[in-house]
């Protein structure tokens, strides 16, 4: 008889992502797992357990196969159209809405959305802000409005690249971006989950700092006096994007680091 015990001795898969894979098949709490491990499986569980752990074990994101990424408390729909949140980028969050405290009707822009995690977690923390959101890709636009509309938030998606989507669209108090910043000769993207992800979300195709450029100069046209521009980056580049933000005209500039202790978003206002 196969039992959640029996098959997990089986499985070669670590007890945490076993245990989210068996949660997703059955449509269960991890409380249940516990309490019913000795119970008989149904063949069609099994059949689909299995399909999933061999996927994992070739080493798809367990995102992708669960269909989802908890990010800032909300769970938030991913697909392989769209990079997976990571921790990391709750801090760009964590940035922007340290600098909205206190102010009224805030308008918010979010350059390269994906899945809308970024711009969804501002509009839900910030409910009086105006959010928009850009993204080139369709496909990732589409998970970012479902995201939206399954956890309530106020979104306004456009399609195109980075400012060209806004077509006239200014005078942002706030600008925030998780764009493309590894390098294409980084042979991390050849590794990890990184060789599952959207390459146009994870590699400019240069050096690593192009998209960061646009993002930078094209700012000073679209913020307010005053309105302040918050990028993610590289482990190594905060020093680059601290200049291109100086070179540009913005003002205390100054970059956060992550829970690792290394500078991960780098921002500064523009007067």
């Amino acid at each position: 008889m196969n039992t959640l015990r029996t098959m997990s001795r089986d499985s070669k898969l670590p007890r945490l992502e076993m245990q989210m894979l068996w949660r997703h098949v059955l449509q269960v709490p991890r409380s249940w797992l516990i309490a019913h491990d000795t119970d008989p499986l149904a063949n069609t569980a099994i059949v689909r357990f299995r399909e999933l752990e061999a996927r994992r074990l070739a080493g798809e994101p367990m995102a992708y196969i669960v269909g989802y990424r908890e990010f800032m408390e909300y769970e938030f729909l991913v697909s392989p159209a769209v990079l997976i949140p990571r921790p990391e980028t709750e801090l760009l969050v964590e940035t922007g809405l340290d600098y909205l405290k206190g102010k009224r009707s805030p308008r918010v822009l979010d350059l390269g959305t994906g899945s809308g995690a970024v711009a969804v977690s501002i509009a839900l923390r910030c409910p009086g802000a105006t959010v928009v959101a850009t993204d080139l890709s369709s496909a990732a636009l589409e998970v970012a409005r479902t995201n939206a509309r399954l956890l309530g938030a106020q979104v306004d998606f456009l399609q195109g690249g980075w400012y060209d989507a806004l077509a006239g669209r200014k005078d942002f108090d706030l600008i925030v971006s998780n764009p493309p910043y590894i390098a294409a000769a980084d042979s991390h993207l050849k590794e990890g989950d990184l060789r599952f992800e959207p390459v146009t979300a994870l590699t400019d195709g240069s050096d690593g700092l192009s998209a960061l450029r646009v993002i930078i100069e094209g700012a000073a046209g679209r913020l307010l006096a005053g309105g302040a521009l918050f990028v993610e980056h590289g482990w190594d580049q905060s020093q680059d994007v601290r200049q291109l933000l100086q070179s540009t005209g913005f003002k205390r500039v100054a970059s956060a680091p992550d829970l690792a202790g290394i500078d991960r978003v780098t921002g500064g206002i523009y007067n």
